[in-house]
């Protein structure tokens, strides 16, 4: 069980670090997505915190989207520093936050350095009774697992050597979110993609199982960023999911509210391997795919087409399970 502690979330400002040291089977973590200008480079850097009883410690994660490789480099609890009242984070010799990384890692065979900047940063939409992507799900107490969104979208400056390999992400893309509680879901999936032929369109979805008290419910959140307007789709929201299948290598979904209905189809690419939480422990293996693509394509009330585009460089895991509770 979480202790008291972990109650006291800092619920406007979900993109801070959470929780503390001292807590118990609590994990925390950050994923930054960095797409190159000739799309030709993908990385995801995800610095986070372990608390499980056995072996704490806190970690930065890596997944080269092109090759599918990932790395897993662990410290000490003592080598993360946080700041209480903004987004900063300090694992290793290596800071992250909403406005840039520095980046300074390495173990054997592999050597990270680096720093990048974001500009031109797009937040998604906060109120008083929707203090992130949770929407009112955020004052929900005894979730397993939270969910936030801390930039939909930005351009990237800066470059970062891997090995001998110095890789340009100037004119980029990047993108931030993160998660915290105990555990990942039983069963999910999760899409993102920024990378369109409209330079600011952005996309987030996701589906789970979710335990709540003794029993769960199936529940998803999803927005589209288009020209320069957030249309979201989520259960908290009374929107609907009217198809959701999986044929082959791709996922269709169509989802509806009062407004607007958006049709996804996610076709799979390249996948590389990602350590999840349980009970605050690293030590779930799952797949995950910033390889992939998505198309989109999104209508009005009465179903006149708005918008159709198709991104590539997407992420995309799907844990299959998923589809026994839909």
């Amino acid at each position: 069980m979480l202790n008291s502690s972990s109650m006291n979330l800092h619920l406007y400002t979900p993109e801070v670090f959470q929780g503390n040291l001292k807590m118990k089977n609590y994990f925390e973590g950050w994923y930054f997505k960095h797409v190159s200008k000739d799309l030709k480079n993908v990385y995801s850097f995800i610095p986070g915190v372990s608390l499980s009883r056995d072996d704490p410690h806190v970690f930065i994660q890596m997944i080269n989207g092109i090759t599918g490789g990932s790395e897993y480099i662990r410290y000490p609890l003592n080598e993360f520093k946080w700041d209480k009242k903004r987004f900063y984070i300090k694992v290793g010799t290596s800071v992250f936050t909403e406005k840039n990384i520095e980046v300074k890692f390495e173990k054997e065979n592999l050597k990270v350095e680096g720093q990048l900047t974001y500009n031109n940063i797009v937040k998604y939409p906060k109120s008083l009774f929707s203090p992130g992507i949770m929407g009112w799900y955020s004052f929900v107490p005894y979730m397993e697992c939270k969910h936030g969104i801390v930039s939909v979208n930005h351009d990237l400056t800066g470059s970062i050597t891997v090995n001998d390999d110095l890789i340009d992400f100037n004119g980029g893309k990047g993108y931030i979110e993160k998660d915290w509680g105990t555990s990942f879901p039983e069963a999910w999936i999760w899409i993102q993609a920024n990378n369109f032929n409209d330079r600011d369109t952005s996309f987030s979805f996701s589906i789970a199982k979710i335990p709540w008290l003794g029993k769960y419910f199936t529940g998803f959140i999803a927005f589209l960023y288009y020209n320069k307007k957030f249309f979201l789709f989520s259960t908290y929201n009374n929107s609907i999911i009217t198809e959701l299948s999986h044929k082959g290598e791709s996922i269709d979904i169509t989802m509806k509210n009062n407004s607007a209905k958006l049709k996804v189809r996610a076709s799979k690419n390249t996948f590389g391997e990602l350590r999840a939480p349980v009970s605050g422990d690293l030590s779930r293996r799952i797949k995950e795919s910033i390889d992939s693509e998505v198309s989109l394509n999104l209508y009005d009330k009465h179903n006149n087409l708005i918008y159709n585009d198709l991104g590539t460089r997407a992420g995309l895991e799907i844990i299959d399970k998923i589809f026994d509770y839909i």
